[in-house]
C-alpha cells in the first residue's frame, strides 16, 4: 500500500485480522489471545478507566475482559458487529459489572454516564497500523551503509543537528548532509519498494 492508498483501506485491513483473530480464538487458538491484546489493550484500558476512574479498578476489569473473551469468543459474531466496538461493549460492562460490586462508587463515573464516555484513544486499527508502519521503517534502517543508518537515527530519534552529527563523526558538514540524503533517499526507496 502507498502513499495514495487511502486510509480507510489499511484500516479495513486491520479491522480484517482483527476479525481473523477472534475467529482464530474461538476455535482455541491461544496465541490469537496475544495478538488481539496487543491490538486492543490501550483502548480497553481507556474505556475501563473512564468508567472506573481508579487505575488499579481498571487494570483487574481489562483482566476480566481478556479472561472473559478466552471464555466466550465463540460468541462474537463478525456478522453483527465489527471486533473493536464488540470488544467495547463487553469491556464497558466488565467495568459497569465491576463498578456495581464496587464500594468506591462515590468517586466513580454514574452507570449512566458509562454508555456515554467518549473515547479519545486510538483504534486498534490505527495502532496495528501504527506498528507495521514503524517495524517497516527500523526494517529499511536497517539495510543502510552504518554511518547513513547512524547519522539519521541520531539526528531523526536524538534530535541531534548536522552540525553535531558532523563534529561527532569527525567529517566535514557537507559530507554529513550528504550522507544523510542519501541515506533518506535510500530509505525513501526501500519504503516505496514495499508499496508497489
Amino acid at each position: 500500500m502507498g502513499p495514495d492508498t487511502p486510509p480507510e483501506t489499511t484500516s479495513n485491513t486491520s479491522r480484517e485480522k482483527l476479525r481473523a483473530d477472534m475467529v482464530r480464538l474461538a476455535s482455541g487458538d491461544r496465541a490469537a489471545l496475544s495478538d488481539i491484546y496487543s491490538a486492543t489493550s490501550a483502548k480497553l484500558f481507556g474505556i475501563c478507566f473512564r468508567i472506573l476512574n481508579d487505575r488499579r479498578e481498571a487494570e483487574d476489569a481489562l483482566q476480566d475482559v481478556y479472561l472473559g473473551l478466552w471464555q466466550r469468543a465463540d460468541r462474537y459474531d463478525p456478522a453483527r458487529a465489527s471486533p473493536i466496538s464488540w470488544l467495547a461493549t463487553f469491556a464497558r460492562n466488565r467495568a459497569i459489572d465491576r463498578l456495581r460490586s464496587s464500594k468506591r462508587v462515590r468517586d466513580a463515573l454514574p452507570e449512566d454516564a458509562a454508555m456515554a464516555v467518549e473515547d479519545d484513544a486510538p483504534l486498534a486499527d490505527s495502532v496495528a497500523e501504527d506498528k507495521q508502519r514503524d517495524a517497516r521503517i527500523h526494517q529499511c534502517l536497517g539495510k543502510l551503509e552504518k554511518r547513513q543508518q547512524g547519522a539519521i537515527r541520531t539526528a531523526f530519534f536524538d534530535g541531534a543537528t548536522y552540525k553535531e552529527l558532523a563534529e561527532t563523526q569527525g567529517v566535514p558538514l557537507g559530507t554529513m548532509k550528504s550522507w544523510v540524503r542519501r541515506g533518506l533517499a535510500a530509505l525513501g526507496k526501500c519504503l516505496g519498494s514495499d508499496n508497489e
